[in-house]
């Protein structure tokens, strides 16, 4: 069973089954990034042979002090699930500019500090006692031949990156929590297609012209499994994610870690400028929490915004901002339910 909530839609399946097959999950996934509102002003990086980054991520600023509170904020999240039996594990998904520095353009670096930014991230993390994983090797590991690990004109990672990033985190799950909860089958994986479309900070900010000379990014990902009926569909899943279109169906992160772990993965996803914040309360306050909790939550970010909280105006819709106390005080009223 994977249970998939958000980004406009809710729904229950074996698999992954497509609503109308990959084109209808891409235009509301790849094309369902949502820009944050300081992207309205910072627009885009154009860097070297097409290769496009995403201008609200600093590539120069290292907010330490953001980062701490919100970390300070997990570790209460922690506390709070822990006293549920549910284990929080955060995941991190790297900034891609990093990744391909060769890319950027003349005279444009990372500062020192951004350098250092993910590694002091996980460094906040594992202090406050939380469970992490550094996704940097997987991802760097599929870079071969053609492949990626972000697309070229997209702020998205790939599928190969993705998946890679699944068997981490299966395996950091394993080592955590031993024997997982609930039955076997996991997902079955579909065949590798190629796709081609126009990357979304291509499409979102760039003029048609501007765009034609781009050209599009050739996506890798799988076909929908076929599902089979089971009685385990309608059984909770030990493991839900929470997070953004990173971890969406279409590029594959939730069937590769029901994959590898051999069991039902379960999702509540939503286009970035929700926030991960106010998706979380989302999952927590829903029936399905209330009623069964997972072995283990995991919680998805994305490094260039990890400093914004659940009052950061400048990243996430009006509807998601709140003050962080209000925040912490309805995590808690809805894990305690």
């Amino acid at each position: 069973m994977m249970k998939v909530a958000g980004a406009g839609r809710a729904f229950t399946r074996r698999g992954f089954l497509a609503t109308s097959m990959l084109g209808g999950l891409l235009a509301a996934g790849i094309a369902g990034l949502s820009t944050p509102a300081a992207a309205q002003n910072s627009g885009i990086i154009s860097g070297k042979d097409g290769w496009l980054f995403p201008g609200w991520e600093s590539i120069s600023v290292l907010d330490r002090s953001g980062i701490t509170a919100n970390v300070m904020l997990m570790q209460e999240t922690k506390a709070a699930l822990a006293a549920r039996n549910v284990t929080l594990m955060v995941m991190v998904v790297p900034m891609k500019a990093p990744f391909y520095r060769e890319k950027l353009p003349d005279g444009t670096t990372l500062s020192a500090d951004v350098a250092g930014q993910y590694d002091f991230i996980l460094d906040q993390l594992r202090k406050a006692g939380i469970d992490t994983v550094d996704l940097r090797p997987a991802m760097k590991s599929v870079q071969t031949g053609k492949q990626t690990s972000f697309y070229r004109a997209d702020y998205h990672w790939t599928a190969w990156a993705s998946e890679a990033a699944a068997d981490a985190v299966a395996q950091a799950i394993k080592a955590k929590v031993g024997k997982l909860a609930g039955s076997p089958p996991g997902d079955k994986l579909g065949e590798w297609v190629t796709q081609r479309h126009l990357g979304d900070l291509a499409q979102r900010f760039l003029t048609p012209d501007q765009q034609k000379q781009i050209g599009p990014d050739l996506y890798t990902v799988r076909t929908p499994a076929p599902a089979k009926a089971s009685l385990v569909d309608s059984a909770p899943a030990p493991v839900h994610i929470i997070g953004n279109s990173f971890v969406q169906p279409y590029l594959g992160f939730p069937q590769k870690l029901s994959n590898a772990l051999d069991r039902p993965v379960s999702l509540t996803w939503n286009p970035g400028n929700v926030g991960p914040w106010a998706t979380f309360l989302q999952y927590v306050g829903s029936p399905d929490f209330a009623k069964s909790p997972p072995q283990v939550l995991l919680w998805q970010f994305n490094e260039g915004p990890f400093h914004s909280g659940p009052q950061a105006t400048d990243q996430w819709d009006v509807p998601s901002i709140m003050p962080p106390q209000t925040w912490r005080e309805r995590m808690l009223a809805a894990i305690r339910r």
